[in-house]
């Protein structure tokens, strides 16, 4: 393979995804390979795709348009979880020339040292019972920030999800081999690692899915914590039922995890939690929150919320508006509710028309800023500790204290990558 081969990435989704992407760049520049910006002229384009939304679906499909007007000669390559999903749809789209199921994307280099422009799209999928084993997978170099996969996979049935049929069953990686991953990192000058995966708080089921009876979160979380040189770790998200009160409480002993917890809610409401098949009720997660801000109330939370799902009538938007507004929390992330193929969803009636399900959208988007800005304003003039980015926008910089609260300043060279006391 000559040497000269650029190659180009673009990721849509989670933090997750972002992981893989730099795995796979790692791979593709030990094949010789070197790796352009995707706005940049590349002998290959590789798109890792998400499957949550319809406009993630959308936006793959602009992409692809997009380098065909530019680089119409070049390689186009889609993974990531709609290729998982949809192969044949993606195949068929004029300009892609291959497509890599979950199984398969690890195996990149090989695909397309195979691969020529011209031939009918490749798909290198396979059924997802076939999705299996654990592919470790860390972002460096993007972001200061590392993001480490730890766990993959789904075993819940959420009636609204296809991640579970994107990428499998629930498996981990070894606590073992977690810690040699954050050794590795921390030598490379890493000082903060978010955790990330699927379902994290599912973590201990070994590459086959086979529980490890003498490894849990909690457990990865106490062996983290002896890591040096590491000085901060994230929980990337974690479901409710899976925050225990052990994590909530090491957490607010610790060093070096970060005040910080992302939990998805997805509905305040009871009855659409039931129809949503969540392993919860909204008296639950009232519990974690408020155990989370008894011991920490310097603590943020976010919050995942889907609207507009399918029976969610004023009356059940108006509960979830009113359970968000009474808890004490910093930030939603708020979704569109979106139909996706072999879901239990699609089953469900009566569909909630799309421009209220937008309505609802943009309250529950107002909502999210005041609170973020109640939040920030409670810390208004304590020195909180913040971590700097290697990110230049105009001649700003931007960091985040322990808390999650994003501070931009006028740009300083030696402030990047170092923890700095800053007066908010």
């Amino acid at each position: 393979m000559a040497a000269s081969r650029t190659v180009a990435f673009h990721t849509l989704g989670c933090k997750l995804n972002f992981s893989e992407t730099s795995s796979l760049s790692r791979i593709l520049e030990n094949e010789g390979f070197e790796k352009k910006e995707f706005d940049d002229l590349a002998d290959v384009y590789v798109i890792n795709t998400c499957s949550v939304t319809d406009n993630a679906d959308k936006e793959c499909r602009q992409l692809v348009r997009r380098i065909q007007r530019k680089a119409p000669e070049s390689l186009v390559v889609i993974t990531g979880c709609y290729a998982q999903l949809k192969p044949k749809e993606i195949s068929e789209i004029p300009g892609v020339d291959l497509v890599l199921g979950a199984a398969e994307k690890f195996n990149i280099a090989t695909h397309i040292r195979e691969l020529a422009k011209g031939d009918s799209a490749k798909i290198c999928s396979c059924d997802v019972e076939e999705v299996t084993g654990f592919h470790s997978s860390w972002s460096v170099n993007d972001r200061t920030r590392t993001f480490l996969k730890v766990q993959d996979g789904c075993d819940y049935t959420c009636s609204f999800c296809t991640i579970p049929m994107a990428r499998g069953k629930s498996r981990s990686d070894s606590i073992e081999n977690v810690i040699k991953n954050a050794e590795q990192l921390a030598a490379s000058g890493v000082k903060e690692i978010v955790l990330t995966g699927v379902n994290l708080g599912d973590f201990g089921k070994g590459p086959d899915g086979e529980l490890k009876y003498d490894e849990d979160f909690f457990q990865l979380v106490k062996e983290l914590e002896k890591v040096e040189g590491i000085q901060r770790y994230r929980i990337s998200s974690i479901e409710p039922n899976l925050l225990t009160n052990s994590i909530i409480d090491h957490v607010a002993n610790s060093d070096k995890f970060m005040p910080h917890f992302h939990i998805p809610l997805q509905s305040g409401s009871n009855k659409i939690l039931g129809t949503m098949r969540r392993r919860y009720k909204r008296e639950l997660y009232a519990d974690r929150v408020n155990l989370i801000k008894t011991l920490m109330p310097h603590c943020a939370i976010g919050v995942d919320v889907i609207v507009g799902f399918p029976g969610e009538t004023e009356e059940d938007f108006k509960e979830t508006f009113d359970f968000l507004h009474s808890l004490n929390i910093s930030y939603l992330h708020v979704f569109t509710y979106s139909e996706r193929d072999n879901t239990h969803a699609l089953s469900l009636k009566p569909v909630v028309p799309v421009n209220i399900r937008h309505e609802r959208n943009k309250t529950l988007r107002n909502l999210s800023y005041m609170k973020m800005q109640y939040f920030i304003g409670q810390h208004v003039g304590q020195t909180r500790k913040v971590l700097f980015e290697n990110h230049d926008k105009s001649g700003m910089m931007e960091g985040y204290t322990d808390n999650y609260i994003r501070i931009t300043t006028p740009h300083r060279k030696e402030w990047v990558n170092e923890i700095v006391e800053w007066k908010i």
